[in-house]
């Protein structure tokens, strides 16, 4: 996959058949729009995804809330859904003051030299959102470019966004959360050197250096998980700030592997959580918590 970033100025080899969006956790109705200029590769057409970078939310300064899926994990699953480029255009004063109009015409038509797009029915664009979906249809039909508008994807009676995928993770409630993306919400991110006590105690873990902005649910167990390299395997995570053993608190991610033995310091991996199982909770002695932590573990052999 062709990567393009921190720059305006590209044209794309030939010509593309694009997705327009911020793409803010990859749900599945921002798979529909995917489904769409992939199934365009057999007509010879590229499949570009075009987003921003950094995210609107971001810019304008309303990204308080976390991100669904960092930079680096948008990018990988792009990658495996078989996206040629990926265009994170540069979000600045001057980007976000663009004519829609000049949007269309040059960015579209001449640099990405679109030939098919796909996009939202809320789709936004240019200067303070002024183009929408009805701008680009009628820009299609005198440039010469098609436009497939897609609806909202459903689930439950209602509308799959972002904002309610947000809203199922701050409540733990992980399946739900899995049915509007269709897939497993995942935390990515490299292996630390921890305090080492599981390990003292017979339950070695892996602790995970979080990336930064990313959402996390409630602290507490989660039924977890892991790939490591090509591989899967299955996990017990703690999401939070370890009460029992450190008065930090400094929020991490630590898993306990079932069928994993070996070196993973400084490597990167990926944690899909499953099942809130429990909250975090402090015990009064350390025993009690390998306990506990034996009892989590077996309890996750029949879940998972």
């Amino acid at each position: 996959m062709e990567l393009i970033r921190e720059t305006t100025e590209f044209i794309l080899e030939r010509s593309s058949a694009a997705a327009i969006g911020k793409f803010d956790g990859i749900h599945r109705g921002h798979r529909r729009l995917l489904d769409e200029i992939l199934a365009q590769k057999q007509n010879g057409l590229l499949a570009a995804v075009f987003t921003f970078d950094p995210p609107p939310q971001v810019f304008f300064g309303r990204g308080g809330c976390g991100e669904l899926m960092t930079r680096e994990e948008k990018r990988r699953l792009f990658w495996e859904l078989g996206v040629d480029v990926l265009i994170e255009f540069p979000l600045w004063e001057e980007t976000a003051a663009m004519p829609p109009e000049i949007f269309i015409e040059k960015i579209l038509t001449r640099q990405m030299r679109a030939s098919y797009i796909a996009a939202g029915t809320d789709i936004s664009f240019g200067s303070r959102g002024a183009g929408d979906a009805k701008m680009l249809k009628a820009y299609g039909e005198s440039l010469g470019f098609t436009v497939q508008i897609i609806e909202k994807v459903c689930e439950g009676g209602r509308e799959i966004s972002s904002s309610r995928i947000r809203e199922e993770i701050k409540q733990g409630r992980m399946e739900e959360a899995a049915k509007l993306t269709g897939r497993p919400y995942r935390i990515s991110g490299i292996v630390r050197h921890g305090k080492r006590l599981g390990r003292s105690l017979g339950m070695p873990t892996v602790n995970l250096e979080l990336p930064e902005r990313k959402l996390l649910p409630p602290n507490g167990v989660y039924f977890s998980r892991v790939e490591i390299g090509g591989g899967q395997y299955r996990g017990i995570s703690n999401i939070g700030c370890k009460p029992t053993v450190s008065d930090e608190g400094r929020m991490g991610l630590e898993t306990y592997l079932y069928d994993f033995d070996g070196d993973l310091y400084d490597r990167e991996v990926g944690v899909s959580l499953l099942h809130f199982w429990r909250p975090e909770m402090r015990f009064d002695t350390v025993e009690l918590l390998a306990d506990q932590m034996r009892k989590d573990i077996e309890a996750g052999k029949y879940y998972l």
